[in-house]
């Protein structure tokens, strides 16, 4: 928590309230014991507050924890992504960006020239900075992320229209339907006119 220039109440509070970086957990280590002390760090957001001296096993299983959190939070987004966003036990500020992101992609899915740089646009993020807070929050890529969501929804309306798989392909931004069953079976394990079948 004493560090120069910046205490680490200070920087917990910038880190968890800015959405470039809300995803990135904070532990403070420190000789301040107190019980107060200890909730203005929690309620700074810090994930963790761990007082000196420390054992450093301790430190390194309460790391494994967060990460092997984060890993949940991955596989939940995997189930779950565009179903229902707010269902992820993440910051607010995270979860708000998983639904923007979301929605973004969905009200570009039949285009297919939108791109990494148009996403990365439409959520004022750098490309190297959309590209960290994604894979941080959800293991995916950007672009794996876009592809993802296409995916989904080309699997929903396979169930539900009586679309062609080739008009599916081109409604969900693919331009070419062998690209298209490419990565639907690559998804699904399943060739998309099979998934077409098994669902009538």
């Amino acid at each position: 928590i004493v560090m120069p220039g910046m205490n680490g109440i200070t920087l917990a509070k910038k880190i968890k309230n800015d959405p470039r970086l809300s995803h990135i957990p904070v532990i403070l280590l420190t000789a301040r014991a107190a019980e107060e002390q200890q909730l203005e760090g929690y309620s700074a957001g810090a994930n963790d507050y761990i007082t000196k001296p420390f054992n450093f096993e301790l430190l390194q299983a309460k790391i494994r924890n967060l990460l092997a959190q984060r890993k949940a939070i991955h596989k939940l987004f995997q189930k779950q992504a565009e179903i229902n966003p707010s269902s992820i036990s993440i910051t607010p500020l995270d979860e708000q960006f998983i639904a923007q992101a979301i929605a973004i992609v969905e009200k570009h899915i039949s285009d297919p020239d939108f791109s990494v740089e148009d996403m990365s646009r439409a959520l004022h993020f750098s490309r190297v900075t959309l590209y960290k807070k994604l894979s941080s929050l959800t293991g995916k890529a950007p672009l794996d992320f876009i592809r993802h969501l296409r995916l989904k929804r080309a699997a929903d309306l396979l169930t539900k229209s009586q679309l062609t798989v080739a008009e599916i392909a081109y409604e969900v931004g693919f331009n070419d339907p062998k690209y298209f069953a490419k990565y639907f079976i690559k998804e699904f394990g399943i060739k998309p006119s099979a998934y077409k079948k098994k669902a009538l």
